[in-house]
């Protein structure tokens, strides 16, 4: 396997994750949301 592209999804689906949960809580996190 390719443990550098298994670290990079990872981090990606946590960055997702948490950006969900933030989004279903209508935290207004970002600094600027259109």
């Amino acid at each position: 396997g390719k443990p550098a592209k298994v670290a990079i999804t990872a981090i990606m689906r946590k960055l997702v994750v948490l950006a969900n949960a933030l989004i279903r809580d209508d935290r207004k996190w970002a600094p600027h949301i259109p």
